[in-house]
């Protein structure tokens, strides 16, 4: 699949480019493993009303964003290109650091009037953005999230330009969004879990219009670019304690040792070491905080034969010890459940 990399209209990632004419084809095996270790964080939850003859103006949030349109029709400008419609059960996934604007015509043919700041109000980590008597046009939920393996990869972290997918009501995608909204309403035990959870379930769905698709945009994503470092790189993600090496690796990905260490530094821009680390770190943080495993077995299940280099390597990522984190996320817990 590999061919030389040269500079084509559609930069992917950090200094990489698709090979020009290449066509990115994972494994089945591979994106199940990427998805299946996938982290969301949800960041926030907006609510967007905007009635006829107005316009509202989102500004720059430094993660991505998905939005996605429960009804009506307008248009929507993206970092200040060309409007685009709105539609019913439009999704849009909005790169980090993008504005954006929302507007309806309205009848009177003027220009639409821009929603003030008198128009959010907060509850309970939900925004919503609605001019109060006003019955609105459009009515779109956008929510603002990451989606990561361990600390240093993300996977929008480096997308360019905005995802664009048409769903249909059957797709459900507007009643996972609603449930999300409700989740952070209720603010019940684990609601941070069901809100993540969904979230994934929108970017499953995503990937797999994406493999059907003849707009393949997960191609974007310099993570994604090359099959024969991703094939390594979900190997580590499905296994992080395993005995890696960087020629152990460089076997996964039937490549030399110097073309894949080239190779993966060029997407992830860190060795395949470093990266390992960071997700040996996140195994060893869930690990943690969801069982009661003795520290010795944490670190030997992030790969770890010594417990004094896995508890250094844990406080350089977390800032404290293995025993001291997981009492924090427990007391956390039990406050929760209060």
């Amino acid at each position: 699949m590999h061919t030389k990399a040269v500079p084509t209209q559609t930069p992917v990632g950090r200094n990489f480019f698709l090979p020009a004419g290449s066509t990115v084809k994972l494994s089945t095996t591979d994106l199940n493993n990427l998805m299946q270790a996938l982290d969301i964080d949800v960041i926030a939850l907006t609510e967007v009303l905007v009635p006829h003859g107005h316009r509202v103006e989102m500004g720059m949030i430094d993660v991505p964003g998905i939005h996605y349109n429960l009804s009506g029709v307008g248009r929507i400008s993206i970092n200040g290109g060309p409007e685009m419609p709105l539609s019913p059960h439009l999704l849009i996934i909005v790169p980090p650091n993008t504005p954006f604007t929302i507007e309806v015509d309205g009848g009177s043919g003027g220009p639409p009037k821009l929603m003030s700041r008198d128009c959010w109000t907060r509850q309970d980590g939900i925004l919503r953005v609605a001019v109060p008597n006003e019955q609105p046009e459009i009515v779109q939920i956008c929510g603002f999230f990451n989606a990561s393996f361990g600390q240093s990869v993300r996977l929008f972290g480096e997308l360019r330009e905005p995802v664009i997918e048409q769903f249909e009501p059957a797709d459900q995608i507007d009643l996972k969004l609603r449930e999300a909204m409700e989740e952070l309403l209720q603010q019940e035990v684990g609601a941070g879990a069901m809100t993540a959870s969904l979230f994934k379930q929108i970017i499953v769905s995503l990937v797999r219009r994406s493999l059907k698709s003849s707009r393949r945009w997960i191609e974007r994503f310099s993570i994604l670019t090359d099959r024969q470092v991703t094939r390594a790189f979900a190997d580590m993600v499905a296994r992080p304690g395993a005995a890696h090496t960087v020629q152990s690796l460089a076997h996964s990905a039937g490549l030399s040792r110097s073309a894949f260490m080239a190779r993966f530094s060029d997407i992830f821009g860190r060795s395949p070491m470093a990266i390992l680390r960071d997700l040996r770190m996140r195994q060893a943080a869930i690990d943690l905080t969801t069982t009661t495993m003795s520290i010795d077995v944490v670190a030997q299940n992030a790969g770890y034969e010594s417990r004094s280099s896995f508890v250094r390597a844990f406080r350089k990522a977390y800032e404290r010890d293995p025993s001291d984190y997981r009492q924090i996320a427990k007391e956390g817990n039990a406050r929760k459940a209060i």
